[in-house]
């Protein structure tokens, strides 16, 4: 019989296959996939696991200490724009892009009659971020302008929309969005850069400063500009595709292959704009960030005037995911690095595995990557299925309903999931002790990498505000009530009557606040905002989960049982004297299951765990 995963006989989390020791995300992408997607799929995803664990995470730790650099002039003083990069950044990137992490979900790969669903990028990005969350930024980016581009791009863009997906990478290029100008942060309204049309040279030309710029030196570069007598907000603004090569002197994008054969560009080949310098950050060492000034940047415009701020929304949905996805990776990066620390490090005795405040914590850390992986692959698949009915050209009422509770969903997932990425590279830290506070163990450098996670693609603030938009103009409430109901009424297992009598309760308290919402002015909503979205995750996500643990009763595996009970229990019970007087040992019993994956019974279930009795 299956005894769960020995993690004693691992030295670190390096020199593995993440795929194969993450079966939460082997079961979710299971469940989320078609089967003919996903047999495809797996041993794709494995292969790309055994190449993240055995040379991806080793290059990302020696460009951690000797990242991307700038040489905004060359020796003449003249404008290059140059950004240096270590030969194992180009390693890990011809590793990824050709494994297919962005061309995969554009167009139909090998094998295949047609493009995976966007969840499978979302996965492999969770895989990549295993060893290096920085690095998936520009990937991320990068189809996220696809997807901009092959929505809303003419004839001009396709040559861009090709490079972008290509899976050679010799003819690739990356994306990334210029979106943050000092002045406006969050408030991409303020944005103040302006676009005006060099009729001469039937151009566009952008002129401004933008801030927070990633992928600084990509070729795929969206940014967000106001033309000519463009009203002032968001309603003004239009999406320009600005090349870091003049494209006036090259036919076609400048790839990856051109820069490594021809070397950087001259200075009359840099299109007209100066990076000023890169930010000295606190981590994401691997993405180069810095400050651009566009000065007259030849730039091509993205579908119609004006038009910028929804298109950029529709960008924003998949980044956003995948701000969601890596934080789940670094979750499942970090659990891993503490299950087999706690395994091998002993202490008074015996591994501290073998301790009771170390199992719990063990437990609750494996419950948490549970909870957000489910949740975030549950709005890929609404998304995934949102695009290939777009893409089919299918009806698109029928599926109003996914997109409805995708835009509420998606907001939360990465609101929630990047404070958990947070707080669980925090405390992964702890588990190593000392020796977790140093940049020789990978600790640091993940909870450095996570710090990032909050703040990209929209603070908690914003985000919880959005959540506010969704359920007032999408009437997202509607879909979020007949989804929890639905899975909840399929939840009927005996043993797990107990969670989903508190979820039912929970969900009536939550309806109940959704309905006080919607009838208090403005500035009482958004002063509950932040903890109507955090309640939408807990009572969504129980539910789901108690969903996965009727399934995994069926097939005869109690283990997402004890995931669902124990959910419930840490996030919507209130016990008694904070649960010291109940003599619950839950944690003790139920530590082989939820973090070793063994298999349980689910005839023994109540024997075993009183607390589902």
């Amino acid at each position: 019989m299956d005894d769960g995963i020995d993690y004693g006989r691992y030295e670190e989390g390096r020199d593995v296959n993440y795929w194969e020791l993450d079966r939460t995300l082997q079961r979710e992408l299971r469940r989320t996939y078609a089967d003919e997607a996903f047999e495809w799929a797996e041993p794709r995803l494995e292969a790309f696991g055994e190449t993240v664990g055995h040379v991806i995470a080793d290059n990302a730790d020696y460009i951690d200490d000797h990242g991307p650099e700038l040489e905004p002039y060359d020796k003449h003083g003249e404008i290059q724009n140059r950004v240096r990069y270590p030969a194992e950044q180009v390693e890990n990137e011809r590793l990824t892009y050709e494994a297919g992490i962005v061309a995969d979900v554009f167009e139909a790969p090998p094998g295949r009659e047609e493009p995976m669903p966007l969840s499978h990028n979302l996965a492999m990005q969770y895989l990549l971020c295993y060893a290096d969350p920085g690095f998936d930024c520009p990937v991320a980016m990068t189809a996220g302008a696809a997807l901009v581009l092959e929505k809303f791009g003419d004839e001009s863009l396709e040559p861009y929309l090709e490079a972008l997906t290509s899976r050679d990478y010799e003819e690739l290029i990356e994306g990334a969005m210029f979106l943050t100008e000092k002045q406006g942060g969050s408030d991409v309204g303020a944005n103040e850069t302006r676009a005006e049309y060099d009729a001469t040279e039937e151009c566009w030309r952008l002129s401004g400063e933008k801030w927070f710029c990633s992928n600084i030196d990509a070729e795929g570069t969206l940014a967000l500009a106001r033309t000519e007598d463009a009203p002032e907000g968001t309603a003004g603004l239009s999406m320009f595709l600005v090349p870091h090569a003049d494209p006036d002197r090259f036919d076609g994008p400048v790839t990856k292959g051109d820069r490594l054969e021809d070397g950087p560009l001259a200075p009359d080949e840099v299109n007209d704009q100066l990076y000023r310098r890169l930010k000295d950050k606190l981590g994401t060492i691997s993405v180069p960030t810095g400050e651009v000034e566009f000065t007259g940047a030849t730039s091509i415009l993205v579908g119609e005037e004006k038009e910028g701020f929804r298109q950029m929304a529709e960008m924003l949905n998949l980044e956003r995911l995948s701000n969601a996805a890596a934080s789940c990776g670094i979750v499942g990066r970090v659990l891993l690095e503490s299950k087999i620390y706690a395994a091998n490090r002993e202490a008074f005795g015996k591994p501290i595995d073998q301790h009771p405040l170390m199992r719990a914590d063990l437990v609750d850390m494996a419950v948490d990557h549970e909870a957000a992986t489910t949740y975030v692959f549950e709005a890929a698949r609404l998304l995934s299925e949102r695009e290939r009915v777009e893409r089919a050209g299918e009806d698109a009422n029928e599926a109003d309903d996914a997109y409805r509770l995708m835009r509420l969903l998606i907001p939360i997932a990465k609101l929630r999931t990047a404070r958990m990425a947070v707080d669980t590279a925090s405390y992964g830290m702890e588990v190593h002790g000392g020796n977790g506070y140093v940049n020789d163990f990978v600790t640091n450098r993940m909870l450095r990498d996570a710090q990032v996670l909050p703040i990209w693609e929209g603070t908690e603030n914003v985000l919880s505000l959005d959540v506010l938009r969704a359920l007032e103009r999408e009437d997202a409430h509607e879909p979020l009530r007949e989804t929890i109901e639905e899975r909840l009424e399929g939840a009927a297992h005996p043993v797990l009557a107990d969670p989903v009598e508190t979820v039912e309760s929970e969900y009536h308290d939550l309806m109940s606040a959704l309905a006080t919402l919607a009838g208090e002015d403005g500035e009482y909503a958004q002063l509950s905002a932040k903890r109507l979205a955090h309640y939408v995750f807990d009572v969504f996500t129980a539910a789901l989960l108690l969903e996965r643990a009727q399934e995994g009763l069926e097939e005869g595996n109690g283990r997402t049982a004890l995931v669902a009970i124990r959910f419930v229990a840490n996030e919507l019970e209130r016990p008694e004297a904070r649960g010291i007087t109940n003599g619950e040992r839950f944690a003790l019993e139920a530590f082989d299951p939820i973090v070793r994956y063994a298999p349980v019974d689910p005839e023994r279930l109540v024997e075993r765990f009183p607390i589902a009795d």
